[in-house]
């Protein structure tokens, strides 16, 4: 006799239960409000994304989607992938005859074009396990495993999030003029001096193949990744990523931090294996005078400001309206052209030697990807905080109220005068 999953559950389930839902989960969907679920293997038909959560009359244009998918794409230089795929974004449902989204689901896939899955399947590959990659892990969850491509490990699968994270970019900037803007800070020892993160521009990081707006250290990486990548090797480093004109405000205080979010979706994008908020790990070195962000209010706006930004911008895990500055570390590609040591699936030693066509530096393409996830978190936290906390409008008198906080805020009505010391005392746990 043969039974179904779902006739499996009514079985095992006890005669008090009414209903069972089952939802997209186990690690494919992010977000709250503004939710993602990706889908689609490498080597596979297509990737996609089911984006909810979108609010109505936001006019959106594949072209705008399209931008963002270039700048992830494969086979754009040397020191990336030569896989040839045009990774032309089809829009399948959430807008209108106008392009104007409509408030539901916004489904969007990317067909495969150029997967060769006999680089995997035709030689070692297909048994032994590639040192570091997911491949073993993939298979000790799962007890099977896309063999060709990596599957859903595989960098391809952030097409989804990139394309949802076009969206998330544009109704950020219509919200409040919000900009989410990466760069590859650092190349092994190799790190990009002199970049304003008030200033820098995603034209003066797509000016050369690495994507460091700092030209003369964007040389330097480019020639260590040419001398890794001659050597069939890989090679790591650091992206960072700036969001300005972040409003105050936005995150929770305890569980969902907002730099806990963002670590949790950074850490998400595949390669990636450490993050940083703020001076991270180097404001360790400091004394609590030394790290501490002074407020100041702003001469010409009258809103609180820092004077520095030591905290990239988040304090008590929500934001203060400064710059957002996070780190996010790449280990260098798993899968290189030299022999190393491994196992295969029945637990025998082996020597590999990966084949296939796979980045020398993962660093220029994650740019788009690190943007996503960013601009991702934000506007999800943008409608939470408006769900919970602008609801109903605060109509206390503005001296009652707290002084507007940030680098896009102003204060309405006179500016006190400047006060004297003030002696705090303080008794925390």
């Amino acid at each position: 006799m043969k039974l179904s999953f779902v006739g499996l559950l009514a079985v095992a389930a006890p005669a008090t239960t009414a209903a069972f839902t089952l939802t997209m989960g186990t690690g494919n969907s992010f977000g709250r409000m503004f939710r993602i679920s990706t889908w689609g293997e490498s080597h596979g038909g297509g990737v996609g994304v089911n984006l909810d959560g979108c609010p109505p009359r936001i006019p959106i244009s594949r072209e705008e989607i399209q931008v963002d998918l270039d700048r992830r794409r494969p086979g754009q230089s040397r020191i990336t992938t030569p896989r040839n795929e045009a990774d032309a974004v089809e829009i399948l449902s959430g807008l209108n005859p106008q392009d104007i989204s409509l408030g539901t689901p916004i489904a969007m896939v990317v067909r495969n074009k150029d997967q060769r899955s006999g680089d995997y399947l035709d030689n070692d590959m297909n048994i032994a396990y590639r040192p570091s990659h997911a491949d073993a892990t993939y298979d000790a969850k799962y007890g099977v495993r896309a063999i060709a491509g990596g599957g859903r490990s595989s960098a391809r699968e952030t097409i989804g999030r990139v394309a949802a994270g076009a969206i998330a970019r544009k109704i950020l900037k219509m919200y409040n003029g919000i900009e989410v803007l990466a760069y590859v800070s650092k190349v092994q020892d190799i790190e990009a001096e002199n970049i304003d993160q008030d200033t820098f521009t995603m034209e003066d990081v797509d000016s050369n193949i690495v994507r460091c707006p700092d030209e003369a250290s964007a040389e330097k990486m480019l020639a260590r990744i040419d001398e890794i990548r001659k050597g069939g090797n890989s090679i790591g480093g650091v992206v960072t990523c700036v969001a300005r004109n972040v409003p105050a405000g936005l995150g929770a205080p305890v569980f969902d931090k907002l730099e806990a979010d963002l670590a949790k979706a950074c850490m998400s994008i595949p390669a990636a294996k450490g993050f940083e908020s703020g001076d991270g790990f180097a404001g360790t070195l400091l004394s609590g005078i030394e790290h501490n962000d002074e407020f100041y209010i702003d001469p010409e706006t009258g809103a609180t400001r820092t004077r520095t930004n030591r905290s990239g911008g988040i304090q008590g895990g929500i934001s203060n309206g400064e710059n957002i500055v996070i780190h996010v570390a790449f280990k260098p590609t798993s899968t290189i052209a030299q022999v190393q040591e491994t196992v295969t699936r029945d637990g025998q030693e082996v020597q590999l030697r990966g084949k296939g066509r796979h980045d020398p530096c993962v660093l220029p393409r994650a740019i788009p990807m690190v943007e996503a996830m960013v601009a991702l978190v934000l506007a999800d936290a943008v409608m939470c905080q408006k769900a919970q906390c602008e609801l109903f409008p605060n109509e206390a008198p503005v001296s009652e109220q707290p002084n507007p906080m940030g680098t896009t805020a102003k204060r309405e009505g006179e500016r006190k005068e400047k006060g004297g010391r003030v002696n705090l005392s303080v008794d925390e746990e």
